[in-house]
């Protein structure tokens, strides 16, 4: 394995056009690094997640995508051409009908359309990842079942089977794991733990800070900008959450640290 970075920030700043975004940002993610993305409501999490997607605009700095650099002089067209083919994305929530006749196999597929296009139909090939998609979440003995007849925590690992079908190698993940009951956070921790021993980067938003040390090599803590980056227990100490989740209460044992839950943006 490689130790050649898979995504490399170099003071990056992702801006929203009207307004508003993320600064500052000077990390790296090695393949099979998990780094837990770290901020309180309104930081910039999912700014820096949809800036990497290509979705808002990078407006400072440089981002290194394995060998393929884009700075913010690029394009936009160009700026996406870089992210494309190798990030897969869980999104936090999911536009989908959970009425909608589609079954779970359908939606995992629908990670491989980058690779097909409009004009290609599913292939030996398609099949063969989405099948590997499905084997890696658990979720194989359920892939003709209609997505809505699912578990709150079945269609999660389904929508990260989505993600995985497209075999990316950096993988974003924005709340993984709110709302998910033991038996589903013990089946997505396994999922990430295998993933990282494939060599698969992993950026995970999280608010779960005990999460973040069971799954995670490293921290990034931000609220706005970056404040901390490095690996978890250096980052994670009771003085750095505390400056980045300013004015709100910090619990702090020699196991946990505990800030509320929120929803990350």
């Amino acid at each position: 394995m490689t130790d050649s970075p898979v995504l490399r920030l170099d003071g990056a700043a992702f801006t929203h056009p009207g307004g508003g975004g993320i600064s500052e940002l000077d990390l790296s993610i090695a393949p099979g690094q998990a780094v837990a993305l770290i901020g309180p409501n309104g930081a910039g999490k999912s700014t820096l997640l949809n800036g990497l997607l290509g979705l808002v605009p990078l407006t400072a700095g440089t981002v290194h995508y394995e060998q393929q650099a884009t700075d913010a002089s690029s394009a936009p067209t160009t700026q996406n051409h870089a992210a494309r083919g190798m990030i897969g994305f869980l999104p936090q929530s999911a536009e989908l009908d959970p009425d909608f006749p589609i079954s779970l196999e359908q939606v995992v597929m629908q990670g491989r359309y980058r690779r097909l296009g409009f004009l290609r139909w599913p292939g030996r090939a398609d099949r063969e990842a989405v099948r590997r998609a499905l084997d890696t979440v658990g979720l194989t003995e359920l892939a003709k079942r209609r997505f809505g007849e699912l578990s709150g925590g079945q269609r999660q690992r389904g929508l990260l089977a989505r993600a995985l079908a497209s075999d990316p190698r950096l993988l974003l993940l924005d709340e993984p794991f709110n709302g998910l009951d033991q038996q589903n956070r013990d089946a997505l921790i396994a999922t990430l733990q295998e993933l990282k021993g494939r060599g698969v980067a992993v950026l995970v938003s999280t608010h779960d800070l005990d999460l973040a040390k069971v799954v995670c090599d490293a921290v990034v803590l931000v609220n706005r900008t970056q404040l901390a980056f490095g690996p978890v227990d250096d980052v994670l100490t009771l003085g750095n959450v505390q400056e980045c989740f300013d004015g709100v209460e910090v619990e702090l044992d020699e196991h946990t640290l505990v800030v509320p839950g929120h929803e990350g943006h």
